[in-house]
């Protein structure tokens, strides 16, 4: 079976044993890939917007303007984390670390992973995290 003919239902019915299997790195492998392609044509979209200026008629026109850049300056900062991100996941999926929790590394589970290919840790250890940070947020 390709992976291209593997489906995220040939996925998920795959036995608990068969986890991070060849076929099932080479899914992600193909997930991950096309999502980078897929954000690097928009970062390269959203750069050509920015580069594209034209003049302001008036002061209001001027200031909606710097609004957008501000807004599509973000977008860019939290599109290029997304793309480090995914480059590290593709990272651990070449040294076989990829699918199993950096904390505890026990597996992260195909669900999560199929909903955030670029998670590092299960279900138990973000929300371990996700407590400490309000801890130490309301501290």
């Amino acid at each position: 079976m390709s992976d291209t003919q593997f489906s995220q239902e040939d996925l998920l019915a795959q036995p608990a044993d068969a986890y991070m299997n060849e076929a099932q790195q080479a899914y992600f492998r193909t997930l991950l890939q096309g999502q980078r392609e897929e954000l690097q044509q928009r970062i390269e979209d959203e750069f050509g917007e920015l580069r594209n200026v034209e003049p302001a008629s008036d002061e209001a026109d001027l200031a909606c303007r710097e609004e957008r850049r501000q807004w599509q300056l973000r977008l860019l900062e939290r599109e290029k984390k997304l793309l480090d991100k995914i480059d590290q996941a593709l990272e651990r999926l070449a040294r076989g670390e990829y699918g199993w929790c950096a904390e505890t590394g026990e597996p992260i589970g195909l669900q999560r992973l199929l909903l955030r290919p670029t998670a590092t840790l299960c279900i138990e250890a973000k929300e371990r995290q996700e407590q400490r940070e309000r801890h130490q947020r309301h501290a």
